[in-house]
């Protein structure tokens, strides 16, 4: 039987002090093409339990994550979710990448519901803090741009997707607008079925990749499987 995310972490977080506790979560990490999305779900001491059916977005079927999306916005105290480009990908990595798709999220909710106390932040991975010995000249202005507005105390915790009811509901919204975003460039490049695949590595894109090349949507840097670059 599938375990069911509870908001007893968020809890214990709030009773020893915290104002406004987010669930992090980021979807398209491995994908070949599309951007990469962070999801963020703030709760609070009066939050009740989630939504029925909530759970890590990859457990549910898109049918069943498209339900439960509007019942996850409007029982969260708020949300958002922030992306970065296959271009910023290609230019900082995929951790800064995600870095700043997931600061990108937090100052929409700060606009929202004001200043986060702590993230939990899916994994055992932070991702989310600048790193300490990350001396090189995006990190300095990176730093320079939120010393105004410090990052918040951020929670690692392997499994919370499926644990966490904060963490899974933002698992959910950013799937549900990844997929959307991916469906709406399927348009523009109906040849590799981003609509079917989301841009990961399915045969049907693979297929393409090998006959047309990579588009602009395409993570460039990465190893693309059937380009010249991959296969010599």
């Amino acid at each position: 039987m599938r375990k069911v995310p509870t908001l007893r972490q968020e809890r214990a977080l709030l009773a020893s002090g915290a104002r406004l506790v987010a669930g992090m979560d980021e979807v398209g990490r491995g994908a070949l093409a599309g951007p990469v999305s962070v999801g963020v779900v703030v709760v609070d001491a009066g939050t009740r339990t989630g939504p029925k059916g909530v759970a890590d977005s990859k457990l549910l079927t898109p049918i069943a994550r498209e339900a439960i999306a509007p019942a996850v916005r409007r029982w969260a105290v708020a949300w958002a979710v922030g992306h970065a480009s296959p271009a910023e990908i290609d230019e900082l990595g995929i951790i800064a990448a995600l870095r700043t798709a997931g600061r990108r999220a937090l100052a929409q909710v700060r606009l929202q519901c004001g200043a986060i106390d702590v993230v939990v932040l899916d994994g055992q991975h932070d991702w989310l803090s600048t790193p300490a010995l990350d001396l090189d000249l995006f990190a300095a202005a990176e730093a320079l741009a939120v010393a105004d507005d410090p990052l918040p105390t951020v929670r690692t915790l392997i499994k919370a997707d499926m644990t966490c009811t904060s963490v899974a509901a933002a698992s959910v919204l950013a799937k549900v607008e990844r997929d959307a975003i991916l469906v709406e460039l399927a348009k523009q490049h109906p040849e590799y079925a981003w609509d079917q695949n989301k841009g990961y590595s399915a045969q049907a894109h693979m297929d393409a990749l090998g006959l047309y090349g990579p588009t602009p949507q395409h993570r460039r840097s990465w190893n693309l499987p059937g380009t010249p670059a991959s296969v010599g």
